[in-house]
């Protein structure tokens, strides 16, 4: 699949890293000059434009990808919230819009209904949890945009555990489905892994991985909880 064209260089908050966890390729442009220029032999599979830090430079880019001989779609707008209540719903600039502050999943979710809507979509497996989002073709991890440094086993171990929300599973069961059953370390390396995902998820959302007294450890609440 041809890149995704993005705008502005450098892409503006945590759409980047978004992308990236979501596994899609993107070559980023400052105006409509460039995006021609560095347009890739079988053209923009879309496009994503923020118009929050230049609302000018990002509708003018819409307007000239939708004036082309073959106008480029989908085109996903990336807003402020601030800027909802001048926003012009057209359809000749963009296909779709989301909020800046729109979590990685929900950026993800649009842009792959707008792909597949016009048949050039790539369906990529992602594990979303509130602000979390794990890709499970890239190993990579996004939280709140901020993409996360974890090692392969801390990544292993906190795809299992999102996977089941609400489940709660004891050490000697995260040993054997993460680590295999081959696996001959004891129960301590689940608590120092726990530790080290709970660090690197901060403060904030180090909650999310929850003990459970004399049983083990559960992350964040069952789907159907009220």
């Amino acid at each position: 699949m041809e890149p995704l064209l993005c705008f502005p260089d450098p892409p503006a908050g945590g759409l980047a890293a978004a992308l990236d966890a979501a596994g899609y390729a993107w070559r980023a442009v400052n105006d409509a000059n460039a995006a021609q220029r560095d347009e890739p032999g079988d053209g923009w599979t879309g496009a994503v434009v923020s118009a929050v830090e230049d609302p000018e430079g990002a509708f003018s880019l819409c307007r000239a990808l939708r004036k082309r001989e073959t106008p480029l779609s989908p085109l996903l707008l990336i807003v402020a919230p601030s800027q909802l209540e001048d926003l012009e719903l057209r359809e000749d600039l963009f296909d779709d819009f989301a909020l800046a502050d729109a979590s990685p999943a929900e950026l993800e979710a649009r842009l792959s209904h707008l792909l597949w809507a016009t048949g050039r979509g790539k369906r990529h497996e992602v594990i979303a949890y509130g602000p979390l989002a794990l890709n499970l073709e890239t190993y990579q991890a996004v939280l709140s945009g901020r993409p996360l440094d974890l090692t392969y086993m801390e990544y292993e171990l906190l795809r299992f555990l999102a996977a089941h929300p609400g489940k709660v599973f004891t050490r000697e069961v995260l040993l054997s489905r993460v680590w295999g059953y081959e696996y001959f370390g004891g129960a301590r390396t689940v608590d120092v892994h726990i530790r080290r995902l709970r660090a690197k998820l901060g403060e904030e959302h180090a909650a999310l991985i929850e003990t459970v007294r004399s049983v083990g450890y559960r992350f964040g609440r069952a789907r159907w909880a009220p």
